[in-house]
């Protein structure tokens, strides 16, 4: 039983779950209690189908720890790998299978009896193992890819079926292309395949052509049209290349599917899979809607999030939804309020049930006096209101700036606010004009008594141009002693911190000045220094 002609990793398929004793039995997976949710089965490809992303290959070790993971994860099948595509996978199968227990561990294989060979010596230590098995059922596949036709196809698709039963209870087969498929010709595939004993039937979106609503009136149809779908497990494998691989398989859980399978990240060929936080947790926060749940512990969808990013090298995009980083990040003053008033104004999920720590309001321009002064009792700063008006007009202008202020910048910014001498003049703005063929200007404006005074000067680089335009403006020379440069946080918008010691009028005056621009942050050290030179009595 051979196939015409080559043919590729299948992308479209994936495994199904099982009972306690590997068999597949339908009524296992409804609860008796009418007035309880449906459970759906997590059937996880991240070892398969994931790992066909260019430059995400896994080696044994690596497989084991995910799959170790996703054990922990709580996902019903972890289809570990496509053993006949290369020994090393197969090793890999292996490993996993005779390693990592609870899930059912299921191997990839085409229509054909030496891929059906291999997938079972991969799998058959496993402690619930399954053969999954697929075939193209679209006239597209079956003429272009196959070069059959339909009934030698739908032979091939029962025989194979009925050798994989010979070593295994538990079989899955996917009509591969199912989306564009005949319907008609569809029904029969699936049902002669559970005649010949397969346990779960997989109808997979291969090239993710379907639309939500389309796909669920699939799933819908083919329920009322081959009864015998109520025998077994009827699962679903969608891919993201319309950006629908998620909104298709819960609308194929509306309509009657009982398995979904899927990938941390939602990584996988092409441009992915359905991602399996995002789908679980649109089950757990609608389940009422849905009218169904999972079995997965989501305190641990986060560590295996980033464990897979990290062992794929496939960074996770900040705003990816339940696992990016931005997720559960409050910038909008009016949302980052919400948020402190009542979490749920801003937030459907609670962080700590995906396993992050808490939510984050990051201090940007645009973050309200609230979270400011959230974020400064955290640290520990209780400010009265003029002290945390002038913190907050100091955080503005380098909020502005920067896209992100840390709580090192705000308890730099906070330290210099509140160890301020009188200031007799007040640092506005500058601008430099400086390059290595000209001589550098500075404009430096101050304010004094609210006025604002406005001068320029040369000098031999752009720092000493503006030392010396503040020194025309504020009617007094100084020699530079000591001047330290340094980011005080990290980060190509480090917040830089200038110190500087002054001689003026024969005694030594310190000044510290901060900003993300280090020439302003001379600037303000240098003016620092000058009022504490008038604060001790100078005129």
């Amino acid at each position: 039983m051979g196939l015409d002609g080559p043919v590729d990793l299948c992308d479209a398929c994936g495994p199904l779950s099982t009972t306690k004793n590997g068999n597949r039995n339908k009524n296992t997976t409804r609860r008796k209690e009418s007035t309880m949710s449906r459970k759906i089965h997590i059937f996880d490809t991240t070892l398969r189908d994931g790992e066909q992303v260019p430059g995400a290959k896994l080696n044994r070790r690596q497989k084991l720890e995910i799959a170790e993971q996703l054990a922990r994860l709580g996902v019903d099948v972890i289809e570990a790998g496509f053993p006949c595509s290369s020994p090393e996978d197969l090793k890999a199968v292996q490993t996993v299978a005779e390693q990592v227990k609870g899930p059912v561990i299921a191997g990839l294989a085409r229509a054909v009896q030496q891929d059906i060979d291999i997938a079972w010596e991969a799998v058959k230590k496993a402690e619930r193992p399954r053969i999954h098995v697929f075939l193209g059922s679209s006239d597209i596949h079956l003429q272009k890819k196959l070069r059959r036709d339909r009934e030698s196809a739908l032979q091939q698709a029962v025989e194979a079926v009925k050798y994989a039963k010979k070593y295994c209870e538990d079989v899955e087969y996917s009509t591969e292309d199912a989306s564009r498929s005949d319907f008609e010709y569809l029904c029969r595939v699936i049902e002669a395949c559970i005649r010949a004993g397969a346990t779960v039937i997989n109808v997979p979106d291969t090239v993710g052509y379907a639309l939500p609503e389309q796909y669920g009136e699939l799933i819908r149809n083919l329920r009322e049209k081959v009864p015998a779908l109520d025998k077994v497990i009827l699962s679903v494998h969608c891919h993201n290349d319309l950006g629908l691989a998620v909104a298709n398989s819960l609308a194929a859980v509306r309509n009657g599917a009982e398995q979904v399978e899927c990938t941390i990240n939602g990584v996988g060929e092409r441009a992915g899979n359905a991602s399996l936080e995002e789908i679980v947790m649109a089950i757990r926060t609608r389940e009422s809607f849905f009218d169904a749940h999972t079995t997965i512990n989501t305190r641990e969808i986060y560590r295996t999030s980033r464990m897979v990013s990290r062992l794929m090298n496939i960074p996770v995009q900040p705003n990816k939804a339940i696992v990016g980083s931005n997720a559960f990040a409050h910038s909008s003053g009016i949302h980052q309020d919400g948020i402190l008033k009542d979490r749920s104004t801003y937030e459907i999920i609670r962080p700590e049930d995906v396993g992050i720590k808490a939510h984050s309001l990051v201090l940007t321009a645009r973050s309200g006096r609230a979270a400011l002064r959230h974020r400064l009792k955290e640290l520990g700063y209780e400010l009265t209101d003029e002290q945390f008006q002038r913190v907050h007009k100091r955080f503005l202008n380098v909020a502005d700036r920067k896209k992100e202020i840390s709580s090192q910048d705000l308890a730099t910014i906070v330290e210099i606010e509140l160890t301020k001498v009188p200031e007799t003049y007040t640092f506005d703005s500058l601008q430099i004009m400086s390059g290595n063929t000209m001589q550098p200007l500075a404009s430096v404006t101050l304010i004094k008594d609210g006025e604002k005074i406005t001068d320029a000067a040369t000098g031999n680089g752009p720092v000493n141009a503006v030392f010396n335009c503040i020194e025309r403006i504020v009617g007094q020379t100084g020699k530079l002693r000591d001047y330290d440069l340094k980011a005080v946080t990290m980060g190509k918008d480090a917040l830089g911190e200038a110190m500087v010691r002054v001689e003026i009028g024969g005694s030594i005056y310190s000044g510290i000045g901060t900003s993300p621009d280090v020439i302003e942050a001379s600037a303000r050290a240098y003016v620092n220094a000058f009022n504490r030179f008038f604060a001790n009595g100078n005129a």
